[in-house]
């Protein structure tokens, strides 16, 4: 295994043009094991974005219950391994390796994952990272290795190839530069990518409000916010409209149950009704909206700690200092409301939205992610008013 790494980690096999040798000695590839090595792998991405501005995360806490089959329903489908690289007894990387039933159940495309993927700059690392999780995959009968997934496409997707130069928002990635070259050079090409789109306008145009006021006299119509009160019928709304209008997406697979519970516990403690929109025709489910506040703007300077004061601080801020961005993460109406006289469903929940945000008090907000090659998502985007300001590429390499 070791001469292929070296020799990997030398040659970019898609162009064929040499990439600097490593940096150092031959590090060693090791399985993460138990509560130490879970909070090493954790810590890594902190220790080598120290100097980035833009680099945010979670809390360690809440990051390590994603990484626990005790906490993360997703392991009820779902088998990962996590590895980190060390030389000289220090972490130089890490990258998870996984395989998700329900996407195979979905897909049946013998697709195994990775994600997690952090690294420094050096190839013989990346090389290392991404021959384990390829042949954790391949000896678990994949045919492929897609990613970066942490841990499905329904949590943090992709690799940022454009836009370092602001911070990522809440369940969004950041990067580093030199991540593309690394996991192209060891073989990797990219299959899909993802935008971000960025508001830099207190309000919509006028054209698009115009839209939105002459859908909202459509008889029977009404959009409602969240009753946080009886939340997890509404998310189990939100949900069935979510596989209705996603599932013919690239890539999509449907949150189980226990995993809708999950983010019922979640959007209790984070999520503000008035960025959370179901539209209803004559009582019927149509369509929804759902915003998320930007919680990474006031728990970066925790700098990961929720202990001892770390929670008393984040629920504080929550209810008492909120964010002033927001991320709009999912906005879909259910196949039998498109192209109707409805069709303006869409831009009307975009625009309630913003209304309701602004009152609050937000400033921007980022609407993330569309697929790049949905022309109809990504025009209507840029028609309402958004910036496209970052891309993230999924990479795939046949095993």
């Amino acid at each position: 295994m070791g001469d292929v790494a070296s020799k990997e980690a030398t040659t970019n096999r898609k162009s064929g043009k040499l990439r600097p040798k490593s940096a150092g000695p031959p590090c060693r590839i090791e399985p993460v094991i138990g509560a130490f090595d879970e909070l090493d792998f954790i810590r890594f991405a902190r220790r080598l974005y120290h100097a980035d501005p833009h680099f945010r995360t979670l809390p360690d806490l809440l990051i390590l219950e994603r990484l626990r089959p005790a906490h993360n329903p997703w392991f009820e489908h779902g088998l990962a391994q996590l590895f980190v690289a060390r030389r000289g007894g220090k972490i130089v990387g890490r990258i998870s390796a996984q395989i998700d039933e329900e996407h195979l159940r979905v897909h049946d495309d013998g697709a195994g994952f990775f994600g997690f993927f952090e690294c420094i700059d050096d190839p013989e690392v990346a090389c290392r990272l991404l021959r384990a999780a390829e042949d954790w995959c391949r000896a678990r009968g994949m045919k492929r290795i897609r990613g970066p997934f942490s841990f499905s496409i329904n949590e943090e997707s992709g690799l940022l190839v454009e836009g370092f130069d602001s911070p990522n928002y809440v369940m969004m990635p950041h990067g580093r530069p030199y991540y593309r070259e690394l996991i192209e050079g060891a073989g990797y090409e990219g299959v899909q990518d993802l935008f971000a789109w960025r508001y830099v306008r207190e309000h919509p145009p006028e054209q698009i409000q115009q839209i939105a006021d002459a859908v909202a006299e459509h008889p029977g119509l009404v959009i409602r916010q969240l009753d946080k009160s009886n939340l997890k019928e509404e998310l189990d709304i939100i949900m069935s409209i979510f596989n209705d209008a996603w599932s013919k997406n690239w890539g999509f697979v449907p949150l189980t149950d226990a995993e809708v519970e999950q983010v019922a516990k979640q959007f209790k403690l984070i999520a503000d009704p008035g960025l959370c929109l179901i539209a209803e025709v004559d009582g019927k489910p149509a369509a929804m909206a759902v915003a998320l506040p930007n919680i990474h703007e006031i728990a970066d300077d925790l700098e990961g700690r929720l202990f001892p004061l770390g929670w008393a601080k984040l629920l504080y801020r929550i209810k008492r200092r909120p964010p002033r961005s927001f991320r709009q993460i999912l906005l879909g109406v259910k196949k039998e409301f498109r192209g109707s006289s409805l069709g303006g469903l869409s831009v009307l929940l975009y625009v309630t939205i913003h209304r309701n945000a602004y009152a609050r008090g937000y400033q921007e907000a980022e609407a993330s992610w569309t697929l790049a090659d949905n022309e109809r998502i990504n025009n209507g985007m840029a028609f309402m008013g958004a910036e496209h300001y970052k891309t993230y590429r999924i990479f795939e390499k046949e095993l």
